[in-house]
């Protein structure tokens, strides 16, 4: 409740941005401003959400939660790959899904156990922080992919005419857009704790939990993180490819 109380106090770090932003001429204010105003309403009102939901304890207000994190997710993917190619938000939503769902089974049955199994204050917040890397792992490895497909035309048609399968003329594009976007959760694997304390941890111990309980909890996270963002970026980048290439095996540019 203290935190409550002296919260608007944060609000002066806002401040002192936005007067730096004004005093250095970056035209920063407005957007500082209006971030700050979606920050403080968009929290406030999924905080008193959850508060319901986590007192209704329901399985349905949970799945219907989760559902609506994965649509926006989806949409969010889409809409930074491309809004042309066919049937894309269908795909990155069941890549999103399917990982989402591995990811959360596996650990809730083997790790976490929570009780009951859709308890939202333990499924919510997992799901949350797994669909957001999956989608932004969607995001880099499909915009990846499709600008590198639509840059190298000649290449690619290149292999095609001297008898290169579709999946063989563009392995090493896939696999350079999947490696792109494993690359923001590696780094995090590969400077946790050294250079930063995440989320997860930081609100563990602030929280007065013990520290090698919360460490242990971000280890846990981190390997999520790995599992579900990579499952996502092989799906993704797998149905991408589908939609540049004909049945005849030529290439289609979107």
């Amino acid at each position: 409740m203290d935190l409550l109380i002296r919260l608007p106090w944060a609000l002066g770090l806002i401040l002192a941005a936005i007067a730096l932003s004004s005093w250095q001429k970056l035209g920063l204010e407005g957007s500082l401003a209006l971030a700050a105003g979606r920050t403080i309403a968009q929290l406030t009102v999924v905080g008193y959400f959850l508060g319901v939901v986590f007192a209704f304890k329901s399985p349905w207000a949970v799945l219907a939660v989760l559902g609506g994190m994965l649509i926006v997710a989806s949409i969010v993917a889409r809409n930074r790959i491309s809004q042309k190619i066919p049937r894309l938000l269908p795909l990155i939503a069941g890549s999103i899904l399917v990982s989402t769902a591995l990811t959360l089974t596996y650990t809730s049955l083997l790790i976490v156990q929570p009780q009951p199994w859709y308890d939202p204050q333990t499924v919510i917040p997992l799901a949350g922080i797994v669909l957001g890397n999956a989608m932004n792992g969607a995001a880099i490895a499909g915009d990846r992919l499709v600008s590198t497909l639509n840059s190298s035309q000649l290449e690619i048609e290149t292999h095609l005419s001297l008898g290169a399968t579709p999946q063989q003329a563009v392995a090493q594009y896939r696999r350079d857009a999947i490696k792109a976007g494993l690359i923001p959760t590696i780094n995090s694997m590969m400077v946790v704790g050294l250079v930063t304390l995440p989320g997860i941890i930081t609100g563990q111990l602030l929280g007065g939990a013990d520290p090698i309980q919360a460490a242990a909890f971000q280890m846990l996270i981190l390997f999520m993180l790995a599992f579900a963002t990579l499952l996502t970026t092989i799906l993704v980048t797998q149905g991408l490819l589908r939609q540049f290439f004909n049945q005849a095996a030529q290439l289609i540019l979107w």
